[in-house]
Parts: C-alpha cells; structure tokens; sequence
C-alpha cells in the first residue's frame, strides 16, 4: 500500500487533485469545452507515468532530476517587483505575464488593429475569438516524450499570448511576449499561440525570465501556425534561474509556400528539456530550425527534434550549436521523417557542439526516417575544442584567454544570429549570450 501511494506521489509531485481543482474555479468562467480539455488533460497527467530509463526519448536523460515536489501555483505580484529591464528592440506590442497572470502590457497600434491584427490575452481568446483558439490551441499532440509534462501543461495553463496576422499584413517591428517566474517555488506555464494567415509577414519574441534566484518549475508550450504563403519568425530566448526544472514545447505548422524560422536560445536552468515539432503540411513549405545554447557548470540541456515531412516539394534546415563549459552536458536527439509521398523533399540537419572543457558531455542522435525514393536528405553531428592555434594567435595580440575564448564562441554562433533580419534583436540576443559568459551561475 505504501509503495502504491509513494509511486503516486513521485509521478505527480506536488500537482495533487486540491491544486488542480482551484485552478479550474479560478478559469471556470472560460469556455466548457476548454475546461473539459483541461479535465482530460488532467487525467492523461495522472495516468502516465514518470519517463523511465527504457524510454528512447529519454535517452542520455538525468532522469533523477525530474521531481515534480516543491513546487506550487503562485500568486499575484505587482510589475515593480519584477525589476524588469526594456530589451533593446523596437516593438509592434509587449505583453508580460508573471505567475500566469497578465502584469503589463504595451498594446498594438491603432493602424495594426484597424487591419484586423489581434495582440492580446489567450483568456481575452478564449472569450471573444473562440472558434479560432479550439482550432489551433494545442491541436497536435506532443511525439517526442514530453506527453505527461504536456498534459500538465493543459491542464494548468492559466493564461498566455494570442497573435493572429491576418491576410496580407506585414508588421515591420516585433511582437514581444515575457514569461516571469516571480517567486520561491512559482510553477508557470507559459504559452503563445500564433496564427499567420495567408501571405501575412511577423517576428514574434517569447523571453522566458525567473524574477529571483529561487527554485522554480517551467512547463510551457507555444503553436505556430502559417498558412499559405506566411512568413513567420519566431524567437524564444530563455534566462530561467539556476535551479529551474524547464520543459518546452514548439509546434509549428507550415502550409503551402509558407516559411517559419525559429531561433531559441537556451541560457537558463538546472534542467532544462526543449522539444520541437516541425510540420511541413503542403508543397512548397519550408521551416528553419535553430538553436543556440551555452551551458555551464553542471547545467543539462536536452534538445529532441522532429522534422515531418507531409507533401511534396518541401524543405526543412536545423541548425543547433551548443557551446559547453565545465561539468555541463547536453543531449541532441534530431529525426526527419519522409512519408511516401513527400517527394522532392530538401531537408538538412545538423548538431554541431563546442566543447571548451574536458568535463563536458555532449550527446547527438540525429536521424533519418524516408519514405520516399526522391529526396535529398542529410544529417550529422561533430563535437570539437577551440582550435588552440587560434587561441594562441589571440592571445599574442594581447586578448586574455577569456576574452579569446568569448571571441571565438561568439565566432562558432554567427552562423545562427546571421539568419536574423532584425539587427537590433540580433544584438540584443548577443548581450544576453554575453552576460551568460562573462558571469555564469554558480554550479
């Protein structure tokens, strides 16, 4: 009996039925189809399990580290108390989200919405442009080994960002979303959900961001959705604290003649698992998956990739470089799947990992799935060091080795950042890759 009720306990941590059932009276005026998926969605999270060590997309996992005890829905704070500092980019819009709940917001201009562009609240959603979100919120279930933290997700999404770019519209700055984990223990769960109508053009920026230094737990989600001919940039850039337990999960759909690039940087954590689910629905279509990650100390970074390709004459590139110092450790498990009649398909995948300590762990697993008989399809991996000649040649012009070091990672990153239009946030992900570097966390 004991032993049941300790197996319990270990799958669903401090998740118990009291907390879930004040979470759904607090959202019990949203609509009952919503609430029923939550119902659902809190079943499925009690009924599956804790991932196992047998489980291949687990693969490499430090397993023991996935507690889900200690950890609660937080209240209300104030934006003052956030000590929130402008990221250097010209906006279309900011919303910010502490604890799941909307604290400021900057709003879109009049122009944009006389256009018919929506920058609001998933609640606000939820309430005034229902058919919409039942359509694309969280439509395509997780297949990379997230399904129970997925779950939990649904189950306890409070609030999050709702963007929809109608036919034709182009917005010339970006959209940007923060996420704020804002106190001791706070378990957030973030989410943005963006549909690009047909030839409608955006770049869209989640900043993921712990207010303290505390122990916090992240489980967030967004869906990218564009349609025919969009062109869709989507940013993510995470600061979690350094004793933050993080999941998360991108789905992104690309219709006929459509181009989605997403970029995420991945800086925060202790733990810290993203997935991403990349879905070329009809011909022409194309996604650009990237990543960029520096991890320190004893950080652990697993990256699990999906790369579908549905329809003929479709193309995909990823593009994840990980930058490792110290004890840190990363996992890189990438796969691209041809069906029958996908043919014609173009796709490309690569893991490439900077290895700046003997200490570090770098683990890749790309893959291939084809279906087809005509397609061109590619993958790899390499682990390397600084080129210690290169170091040396800094160094003899006067760079300490720190700062050769800065150099050089910066030189191994370009190669992302340069796909960025946007000089500005260009140069605004360089700042927070810097401040990583010149001050870790302690291990």
């Amino acid at each position: 009996m004991s032993s049941t009720v300790t197996e319990t306990l270990s799958a669903t941590g401090s998740f118990t039925p009291e907390v879930f059932a004040a979470h759904l009276a607090s959202v019990s005026h949203l609509p009952a189809w919503w609430l029923d998926r939550k119902r659902e969605a809190w079943d499925r999270f009690n009924r599956l399990p804790l991932p196992k060590r047998t489980d291949e997309f687990w693969r490499f996992a430090t397993l023991s580290g996935l507690r889900l005890d200690g950890f609660s829905l937080p209240g209300s704070v104030p934006a003052g108390s956030l000590g929130h500092s402008p990221i250097g980019i010209i906006k279309s819009g900011k919303l910010v989200f502490a604890n799941n709940r909307l604290v400021a917001s900057e709003p879109i201009s009049a122009e944009l919405a006389k256009q018919g562009v929506i920058f609001e609240t998933l609640q606000n959603a939820l309430l005034h442009h229902g058919d919409l979100v039942k359509a694309h919120l969280l439509a395509h279930a997780p297949k990379l080994g997230s399904e129970k933290f997925t779950a939990l997700h649904t189950a306890l999404l409070n609030d999050g960002a709702f963007i929809y770019l109608p036919k034709g519209v182009e917005l010339a700055d970006p959209l940007a979303v923060f996420h704020y984990a804002a106190s001791p223990g706070a378990a957030v769960f973030p989410h943005t959900l963006v549909i690009a109508e047909q030839n409608a053009r955006a770049t869209v920026v989640d900043f993921f961001r712990s207010a303290d230094a505390g122990t916090h737990f992240a489980c967030g989600r967004n869906d990218l959705i564009a349609s025919h001919g969009a062109q869709l940039t989507y940013v993510a850039a995470q600061t979690w604290s350094r004793d933050t337990l993080s999941f998360q999960s991108n789905s992104t759909v690309a219709r006929r003649d459509a181009r989605v690039t997403s970029l995420n940087l991945h800086l925060g954590g202790r733990q810290s698992r993203h997935e991403s689910h990349s879905q070329l629905a009809a011909p022409g279509a194309h996604s650009e998956m990237l990543a960029l990650t520096v991890a320190h100390g004893s950080q652990e970074f697993d990256q699990r990739t999906l790369q579908i390709h549905q329809a003929p004459h479709t193309s995909s590139n990823l593009l994840y470089k990980n930058a490792l110092l110290q004890q840190a450790k990363t996992i890189f498990s990438g796969l691209i799947v041809v069906d029958p009649d996908a043919q014609k398909t173009d796709a490309y995948q690569s893991n490439r990992n900077l290895m700046l300590s003997e200490e570090a762990e770098a683990n890749s697993l790309p893959g291939l799935e084809i279906q087809a008989n005509d397609v061109r399809c590619t993958h790899g991996a390499t682990s390397s060091r600084i080129d210690p000649e290169q170091e040396f040649y800094l160094q003899a012009r006067g760079i300490a080795k720190e700062a050769a070091d800065e150099l050089l990672i910066f030189g191994f990153f370009e190669e992302v950042l340069s796909k960025l239009d946007h000089q500005t946030l260009h140069d605004s992900l360089r700042d927070l890759i810097k401040v990583k570097i010149k001050h870790p966390p302690a291990s």
